[in-house]
């Protein structure tokens, strides 16, 4: 039974009424207002402050109708309907009443909408409605002088009606609370932070109000919005996790060249036409003149040397004195060359000397193909993905807890959560549509329990925000599991009837009382048991965390706690609660599905297992190793260690992403063959012998799996520049070279530069082949529905948006608690190094930057890493907000600007990864998680020092 059918069911039920609708008898829900109803019936009415997206408002009075026998007209908008009410939407009376209004608010701002839009509501509704011009006096442009403050966002108030929509955007749909209106009369004005310019405001450029206003007051900057629009695709954010569905909106530019001129959300599941700052004004990148265009090829006699990668960054070093142009072939022949050269060099049953690195931003598609030219073509295990670098311990530790990776609830169903437990996570940077859910739920009256070293800018809205001290997580959780358990708050049904291990988990927290813990993690005794009660003993307590908890060297102990906290109150397989590791990037979860992971074949099927890899085997026409390959960062050591010669790598960076860079940018230069696909010349790309430009993700078909387990279908909107090719064309072209008889791109899809649906959707229907989750969602229905919650069985029902309800997809159907135990993590801070060094992200910017930073928006906004000081460490340390700081650990050093913020606790700094100025990894080690494999990012000794 899936979710939204849960929720139907438990929610109470609305009577029914019969009313008359322009003389038809019509049925409608009680709680429906007339203009709903309207909209249903096929009448439209026209209406200015009000849409499907927001709660009525009824104070620009365009929707006016007559309702039999009573003295005045009525707002559509805000008036719900009766048994027996006769509405009347065409009397004379109100379509007199409609002219009137919107002839007063053309007068207001005529003179103007036009001039910032081509799709002004007021002017449409004005000619539908047949409202008189040039009867009134127009409002002065003085009213208000445009702000072009913000590089996003133009403020036009001379063109502003005052309808609310953007209050209403910003307030009860995005929770920024930045948009009011000041004064009364005709002095009433929109402000933004209290009459502050858009540029210094708070605004967090979501755009919501950008998209909600009628009449051109907001728009995007620069124009735009006076763009021609030739098409709009409906496709799905490059981003984060969540999922949001969009619009592109294409037209020509001046040259007559196609460009994305903007964007628009669309009525998604996972986002319901909401964006972020990134998803809105961050597709830029794709036209950005640094785009790689032509196949490059190592020039001969030019080493590789990792002090490269700045020079290029910073412009003293030409990409022309590293590379040459090449044709497809040629690079192609001398990529597949050099692998197939190394990988028949091996000798019989050695493991491989070759490795691959695929993508979570590319297309599910994509990952599988990956995966599948790695373990056959290239016969090697060594394949892995970026989820190694920051989910990696939450995948397995649900795994080995529950049976699956996946999440148990999606995000959304915070709205039927009484208690929101949010750790280790900063969704309003990282996840910030998901975070709008999150802020809509607490307002709506859950309880917010934030735990997190730093502050955010969902603290204001906790209940409680354990604060508590870095790499401290198992010994806070231990706390919270003794209180349950102590004080009999334990759900003893469904721990007897599903989950195994609680005796063993009851005896290693014995000892951790709140005191002892509190004298490990900061937080005291109280605190910790009134969080412990709350949660154990709400109707429906939900879970959310993120890199937070999994980036740690105990990053699987920290989520075991989390799996043992959920399964011992039994907040879990209902609406509202479960366990949510928010994915990072759009499709994090559908490449580790896709087996993008070395010891996993698709669908989390073990290597090891015989029966699992015959199948494969017969599939693939060829023998798989049994043996479970190697992760990233082993891969690094291995390449160090000779064991490792050659790497191919699709549209990942690990000379950013990787811990210790020193390390993996001198170990990236002495692979003996390094092939790079990719849309940028990335820090990457700098150290190969062979980069392949590939397709942005607005150029290319793909299915995306968010953090929702929602698999969802893109579009291409473009082609790729020059001569860029698809990607899934190049991995097939690789393959074919390395003898692997592969027929997914065919003479009629083209030679891979235009985006072709065919052979994506034949790759898809194998992945589909071999994947449960997927077995009835064929290509047709994506394309027909757009996304699928998955596990979907059949092709005539909806997917599982909750899952575990019955039972866990393990051996005996019920979960493992396993025990943990609070240990120091391996960076600990002395005399030298003071201070705990935590990395992560910032709103306007994403993974490595290789997107982000070439989008001209999000680099105005966000050009450079700042060092966020406690005011305190800041005074002693004799550093201004501004000053240039020195961080410097043992594994490296770099220079940003300070931030003087008491987000951060006192002993704690915190740099932004994305930035190649400041390299934030060359700052961190590569202490791995036993189990995981991943590096613990969030903890790193450093000494700061300010530079005079």
């Amino acid at each position: 039974m899936n979710a939204p059918l849960i929720s139907r069911l438990l929610a109470p039920q609305v009577a029914t009424v019969e009313l008359t609708l322009d003389g038809r008898t019509v049925t409608a829900r009680a709680d429906e207002t007339i203009w709903t109803v309207a909209k249903r019936e096929g009448t439209t009415i026209p209406h200015l402050c009000h849409n499907d997206q927001f709660v009525p408002a009824g104070n620009c009075r365009a929707c006016m109708v007559e309702v039999d026998g009573e003295r005045v007209l009525a707002a559509s908008c805000c008036r719900s309907v009766a048994a027996g009410m006769k509405v009347q939407t065409e009397s004379p009376r109100a379509v007199a009443a409609r002219k009137m209004v919107l002839e007063l608010l053309m007068s207001d701002a005529g003179a103007t909408t036009d001039e910032y839009t081509h799709e002004s509501e007021l002017s449409r509704w004005a000619q539908t409605a047949g409202a008189p011009t040039g009867r009134l006096p127009q409002r002065e442009r003085s009213y208000a002088a445009p702000d072009l403050s913000h590089p996003a966002i133009a403020v036009n108030l001379d063109a502003c009606i005052q309808c609310t929509r953007c209050i209403r955007a910003c307030r009860d749909e995005q929770g920024n609370d930045v948009i009011g209106l000041a004064f009364r009369g005709p002095q009433a004005q929109i402000t933004f932070d209290a009459l502050t310019p858009l540029g210094e405001s708070s605004c967090v450029a979501c755009g919501e109000c950008v998209q909600a206003c009628p009449t051109g007051a907001l728009m995007p900057a620069k124009g735009v919005g006076l763009l021609e629009v030739t098409k709009k695709v409906d496709s799905v954010c490059p981003y984060c996790g969540v999922g949001c569905q969009l619009t592109w909106n294409v037209g020509p530019n001046e040259k007559g060249e196609e460009r994305i001129h903007f964007v628009t959300g669309r009525d998604g599941p996972a986002n319901h036409g909401r964006l972020c700052v990134k998803g809105r004004y961050g597709v830029d990148y794709i036209h950005n003149p640094k785009r790689l265009t032509m196949p490059l090829v190592r020039r001969e006699g030019v080493a590789k040397d990792p002090a490269d990668i700045e020079r290029v960054k910073r412009g003293e070093l030409p990409i022309e004195n590293i590379f040459r142009e090449a044709s497809w072939d040629e690079a192609l022949d001398l990529a597949a060359g050099g692998l197939a050269r190394i990988r028949d060099a091996a000798g019989a049953g050695s493991q491989s000397a070759l490795a691959g690195f695929g993508s979570a931003k590319g297309s599910n598609e994509e990952a599988y193909l990956f995966q599948k030219l790695v373990r056959q073509a290239m016969q090697s295990s060594h394949v892995d993905h970026c989820t190694r670098l920051c989910h990696a311990s939450s995948v397995a530790a649900l795994l080995e807890g529950i049976g699956s990776g996946a999440v148990s609830n999606p995000v959304a169903d915070v709205a039927e959560a009484e208690l929101i437990f949010l750790i280790g996570a900063n969704p309003t940077v990282n996840h910030p549509v998901a975070a709008t859910w999150l802020k809509n739920a607490v307002d709506r009256g859950a309880k917010l329990v934030i735990c997190d070293p730093r502050t955010n800018a969902l603290t204001r809205r906790a209940t409680w925000h354990l604060q508590f001290r870095p790499d401290t997580d198992v010994a806070l959780l231990n706390g919270l599991l003794h209180v349950i358990i102590d004080e009999g708050l334990v759900d003893e049904a469904f721990v007897a009837a599903r989950v195994n291990g609680y005796e063993a988990l009851k005896a290693a927290v014995a000892e951790a009382t709140p005191e002892r813990m509190s004298e490990i993690c900061g937080i005291d005794a109280d605190t910790l048991r009134a969080v412990a009660r709350a949660f154990a003993t709400a109707k429906s307590s939900m879970i959310l965390w993120g890199m937070g908890i999994s980036q740690h060297v105990h990053g699987t102990d920290n989520a075991r706690g989390l799996i043992a906290l959920s399964l011992l109150t039994g907040q879990i397989g209902r609406p509202g609660t479960g366990l949510h590791p928010l994915r990072g990037q759009n499709n994090v979860q559908g490449a580790s599905d896709a087996g993008l992971i070395p010891m996993m074949l698709p669908n989390y099927q073990r290597v090891t297992s015989e029966a699992v890899r015959a199948q494969f085997e017969a599939l693939w026409s060829t023998s798989i190793d049994a043996r479970p390959g190697l992760t990233v960062v082993e891969i690094m050591h291995a390449v160090t260690d000779g064991a490792i010669r050659g790497l191919y790598v699709e549209g990942e960076n690990p000379a950013m992403s990787d811990p210790d860079l020193a390390h993996a940018r001198k170990a990236l230069a002495t692979l003996e063959h390094l092939v790079v696909q990719d849309i940028f010349a990335t820090e990457t790309a700098i150290l190969a012998d062979v980069v392949l430009p590939a397709s942005a993700q607005p150029e290319k078909w793909g299915t995306y799996t968010n953090t929702d387990r929602l698999i969802q279908i893109g579009r291409p909107a473009l082609t790729p520049p020059g001569d860029a090719r698809q990607d899934l064309w190049a991995i097939e072209q690789i393959a074919r070279r390395l003898g692997a008889g592969w027929n997914y791109w065919r003479k009629e899809d083209g030679d891979g530069r235009q985006a072709a649906e065919a052979p994506v959707a034949r790759v898809f229907e194998e992945m589909r082949g071999v994947m449960e989750p997927l077995a009835g969602v064929p290509w047709s229905r994506l394309v027909r529905e757009d996304a699928v919650v998955t596990p979907a069985q059949r092709e005539d029902e909806p997917g599982q948006s909750v899952v575990f309800i019955e039972n866990f997809p393990t051996k005996d159907g019920r979960a493992t608690v396993v025990p943990t135990a609070f240990r120091p993590g391996a960076e600990q801070v002395d005399a030298e190094f003071p201070f705990v060094l935590t990395t992560g992200r910032v709103l306007e910017h994403w993974h490595t930057g290789a997107m982000t930073r070439h989008a001209s928006m999000l680099d105005a906004i966000a050009p450079e890493a700042l060092v966020s000081l406690h005011p305190a460490d800041a005074q002693a340390l004799g550093a201004r907000h501004g000053q240039v700081v020195q961080l410097a650990t043992r594994w490296g050093a770099v220079q940003a600007r300070a931030q003087v913020s008491s987000d951060v606790q006192r002993g704690q700094v915190f740099l932004p990864f994305a930035f190649w100025e400041a390299a934030a990894n060359k700052l961190t080690g590569d202490a791995l998680d036993s189990v995981a494999k991943i590096p613990g990012f969030k903890v790193t000794a450093v000494k700061v020092t300010a530079v005079v």
